[in-house]
């Protein structure tokens, strides 16, 4: 932040930005003594933040406005947190404390403006020179936990810090580039899953677009350049699609409106990312939206107007089967409602249909502000318990003594992006349960009794044992035994942490017999990889598994939850170094820092690469989109470096995923382009046919990102070849 006196053109432009405020928040007021409490908060940190200025040069003040517009606008919420929202920076960054918040506006604003300031205060820890790198980190894993903290105090806290996290991926431009990219870690390793988690989806698919466009600006560019063209072109035909449904409806009397859109340019490169596929590969670019308002509050009415306008559509056009989805009869834990179908246009092409009341709308466009809305209203679904569930499960987790903060933050992670299943009791109640869940974590999930005395259980009528693998729809029986007790071997296939940690739980009595065991083990392995136990050994894997002492790493091992395949992984954990000569600069290099090439990403040069210190002297370098980054960079900001490349002339390690039609000689065509055509060292190739179909990889050595592109290009002009895409070496 700057401090220059403001001139006329400042004064009229914060006008303006208040004016546009004005226009959203008066209408959400109750009355004009809420609208009042709204003004006088605007004046109070107008003048609290007069003639600072942002990064960008702008007034300060700007910022806080346009925090509140998110608020009120994007996710509905009221005076409070809208008058919370213009002063989140006050007690911050001005002499006024809490105290004066309070007397002021009331102890609730108060609370949600002290809330707001002690997560700032943490996430700003990395510009903190005086903290050593072990307080720094553990503090930045702390934020997380202290901004999830204030949910079981006040959701509204969370949702703030949501709409100032938008604010500022909006305005990232004018942040420095180390900052930007621990600031986009942060945004996509935390905020992204939990904003999807609170249902607020146009938010998430802001953030998403945003940590694209400078993560993979060429790949951010080239896709919004494709949906533009596409659109262009398909625009018409996508008229004429709904032109049927609509008359289609009205004949039947529905009140309704239709919205189209088109998938985000980060919701293509996700998927041509994970699936490898070209652009023009994917098939569900369109979608269309009918939100329709049903004639009473009867919930079982209004889900019988979607089934309803479901066949409709069905009569109309030819359904894609396995694209169906149904969220009104089991909605997402987030709250989310809908019918999902994908059909094919006269035109020739998918599009995706969803189905929603004007109820379901309002919870998927603002998520869990509008899902509380609803329940204080008095019109209470089943999705309550969901989401209500959710929330105490993390309060769960928050209170758990025997997890440091960085182990917090990987289980809140996996627990944010963790897909869900539907499965059924013996007596036909409805579970959510994780995908990927036993049968065991599902005897867990009902009763800690249940779980620690099952010895079978009963999948469809069918015994199975107590590692099965749940699938949705399944109906659940648990076998127990009054003289069952936990196993160790359950912790090798347990999938949910509750579950782990109740198994866990039992086995703490005989905690002492387990670490001498743990040690014994840990010993063992170690000398038969030809290796002493040492102290720095021993750092190297609570490293690793980022727990905090010796004994509790012996008592992992001794249980098994540090097994073989992690021993392996630590001792491998050696990537591709390119020490001899320079090959990177960062700002302030003395010529002294090893460069090492992540080999979970394989950066080239022409990657946008971010690097992460690794010591005092090592810098391990990574592609900035690569999900290892994201985890460094939102635990350890502090470590983040930019660094730039400075020779090319060297070979680097990519796999490309070739398919297509198949033929005679095709195999030797490729091989022939590559070593012979390009001069390029081939590592690997595996191609494999049927019917008529061939599909497979070539693993090979490129000098940089142009290189590839040529060669890319030129493999796709071979006889055959469909799709050739870059992807991951596994």
């Amino acid at each position: 932040m700057a401090v220059r006196t403001f001139d006329k053109e400042d004064y009229l432009l914060i006008d303006r930005y208040w004016q546009s405020l004005k226009a959203v928040a008066e209408p959400r007021c109750a009355d004009s003594d809420e609208f009042e409490v709204v003004q006088k908060a605007f004046a109070f940190a107008n003048q609290a933040h007069k003639d600072v200025r942002r990064r960008s040069g702008e007034p300060y003040i700007l910022h806080p406005i346009e925090v509140a517009k998110i608020v009120v606008g994007e996710i509905g919420l009221g005076y409070k947190s809208i008058t919370a929202a213009l002063l989140h920076d006050v007690v911050e960054d001005t002499e006024y404390t809490v105290e004066d918040i309070a007397n002021l506006f009331g102890d609730t604003v108060a609370k949600l403006v002290d809330g707001l300031t002690k997560i700032k205060t943490v996430l700003d820890n990395e510009d903190r020179k005086d903290t050593s790198v072990l307080q720094t980190e553990s503090m930045q894993a702390e934020n997380f936990k202290r901004i999830l903290l204030t949910m079981g105090e006040d959701v509204r806290v969370v949702l703030i810090k949501m709409a100032d996290r938008l604010h500022n991926c909006r305005t990232i431009e004018f942040m420095p580039e180390h900052k930007r990219d621990k600031i986009l870690s942060e945004t996509m390793f935390i905020f992204i899953p939990l904003a999807h988690r609170l249902g607020l989806y146009s938010i998430k698919s802001e953030m998403e677009n945003i940590w694209l466009k400078y993560k993979e600006p060429e790949d951010y560019a080239e896709i919004s350049r494709k949906i533009d063209i596409n659109v262009e072109k398909r625009k018409e035909e996508v008229d004429q699609f709904v032109t049927p449904i609509e008359m289609a409806l009205k004949a039947k009397g529905y009140s309704f409106t239709i919205k189209r859109r088109v998938k985000t340019p980060y919701s293509i490169w996700f998927k041509m990312k994970n699936k490898g596929v070209p652009f023009e590969e994917i098939f569900d670019l369109y979608a269309v939206r009918i939100v329709y308002d049903p004639k009473s509050n009867n919930i079982e009415q209004e889900r019988y107007i979607a089934y309803q306008i479901y066949n409709a559509l069905k009569s109309l056009y030819n359904e894609q089967p396995a694209r169906f989805r149904n969220w009104v009869n089991n909605p997402k834990s987030n709250g989310y409602e809908a019918l999902h179908c994908t059909l094919m246009s006269r035109a020739g092409f998918w599009i995706e249909v969803q189905v929603r009341s004007r109820r379901m709308d309002d919870i998927a466009e603002k998520g869990i502000a509008a899902h509380w809305a609803y329940k204080n209203d008095g019109y209470i679904s089943e999705t309550d318990t969901e989401m209500d569930r959710w929330l105490a499960n993390v309060q769960k987790i928050l209170v758990s003594e025997d997890m440091n903060a960085l182990e917090f933050l990987d289980v809140i992670h996996k627990d944010l992006i963790t897909t869900e299943i539907v499965v059924f009791t013996p007596k036909g109640e409805q579970r959510t349960v994780p995908a990927g869940s036993t049968a065991l974590d599902f005897a867990y999930a009902i009763h800690s009794q249940i779980g620690s005395k099952a010895i079978a259980a009963k999948v469809n009528m069918k015994l199975v044992q107590l590692s099965y693998v749940l699938k949705a729809g399944d109906q659940v029986e648990i076998i127990t035994a009054a003289n069952g007790k936990p196993k160790m071997e359950w912790l090798q296939f347990l999938q949910t942490r509750s579950a782990k940690s109740k198994v866990i739980e039992y086995f703490k009595d005989s905690r002492p017999t387990i670490v001498k065991n743990g040690e014994a083990i840990f010993e063992e392995r170690l000398e038969a990889m030809g290796e002493k136990p040492s102290n720095k050994l021993i750092r190297k894997f609570l490293d690793a598994t980022q727990l905090n002492d010796k004994e509790e790493l012996f008592f992992r091992v001794g249980l098994g939850l540090v097994g073989a395949e992690d021993f392996r992984r630590v001792m491998s954990d050696s990537p591709q170094a390119y020490s001899e000569d320079n090959y990177f600069v960062s700002e302030g290099d003395t010529g002294q820092t090893r460069y090492v090439l992540a080999d979970c990403c394989n950066p080239i040069p022409g990657d946008p690469i971010v690097g992460f210190r690794l010591g005092e002297k090592t810098v391990v370098v990574h592609k900035k989109s690569c999900h290892e980054a994201q985890s460094l960079a939102s635990k350890f900001g502090n470590r983040v470096v930019i660094p730039k490349w400075l020779l090319e002339k060297q070979d680097y390690p990519i796999r490309l995923s070739i398919k297509g039609l198949d033929r005679r000689g095709l195999l030797n065509d490729i091989t022939q382009l590559i070593s012979l055509g390009m001069g390029i060292n081939m590592r690997r190739i595996t191609l494999g046919a049927e019917g008529g179909v061939f599909e497979g990889f070539v693993e090979l050595y490129v000098h940089d990102k142009k290189n590839l592109e040529k060669l890319i290009n030129d493999i796709k002009k071979v006889e055959g070849v469909q799709d050739v895409v870059r992807t991951d070496i596994v």
